[in-house]
């Protein structure tokens, strides 16, 4: 006979179904007591307070003392005669000038054959002897076994991407390094009507990189991350519903 769940079974069931049905509704309440607002902006933050921030720890080459000549008109590290107005120092802002141009294309085609064919059988007094004690009648020993195989694979891929950006952001100095090089990070959000769209930037930027009008181009940024999306109702519409993701994270079919 089949087997009745627990009593312990089904309150974990009904509770993990109230659970669930709970959170789906604040969501949904929440969704229901925005409509025809405008999707509201981030408050602006320390980035080092945000939840999976992680200061930056990388090998650092020894330091290097300095020098400074005696007398001289001339700050260390100046590139002019005033004092230099680059990003150098923690809470100092960089802009920073996002540039990407990527296109990337890839067609792989890959085929295989295999046939194999094996016959086994035995002949003489050996096939004679087969064939009168051990084979039924009307059987022959010259063909005992026979083995066909064969395998065919066909597989073929392709990608076909190209990206542009092209933007500026403002980025905050979040820490200095022992070489002296800077870890920035931005964010910039910008709504139109009720769309917000967002552009991340984060990485390590050498002090050489920053150009004497205090801006640094994305493709110097090492450990780069840059970010660019968007939140509002055409973003939720381009996304399937979250009973669509739920299934295809689920079901192995």
């Amino acid at each position: 006979m089949p087997k009745t769940p627990s009593a312990a079974k089904l309150k974990r069931y009904a509770a993990l179904s109230i659970a669930l049905f709970a959170l789906v509704g604040c969501g949904t309440a929440d969704k229901l007591s925005k409509i025809g607002q405008e999707p509201a902006l981030t408050a602006i933050q320390d980035p080092r307070t945000q939840p999976g921030y992680r200061p930056v720890q990388m090998p650092m080459p020894v330091k290097e003392t300095e020098r400074y000549n005696a007398n001289s008109l001339w700050r260390t590290g100046n590139r002019a005669f005033f004092q230099d107005q680059r990003a150098k120092r923690i809470g100092d802002i960089v802009t920073v000038n996002v540039t990407i141009s990527d296109k990337a294309a890839f067609e792989n085609t890959s085929r295989s054959s295999r046939s194999d064919t094996k016959n086994t059988g035995a002949g003489g007094a050996l096939g004679s002897a087969i064939d009168k004690f051990a084979l039924p009648s009307g059987t022959s020993a010259d063909a005992l076994a026979s083995i066909n195989s064969s395998d065919n694979f066909q597989g073929s891929g392709s990608i076909d991407r190209e990206e542009s950006l092209k933007t500026t952001v403002a980025a905050v100095v979040t820490q200095v390094l022992p070489n002296s090089n800077l870890v920035i990070e931005g964010r910039q959000e910008v709504r139109v009507n009720h769309e917000v769209r967002e552009l991340i930037v984060a990485g390590v930027v050498r002090p050489q990189d920053i150009a004497a009008d205090n801006t640094v181009e994305s493709t110097k940024i090492a450990e780069a991350r840059i970010g660019y999306g968007g939140r509002g109702q055409i973003s939720s519409t381009q996304q399937p519903r979250y009973g669509s993701q739920v299934l295809d994270i689920v079901l192995p079919f």
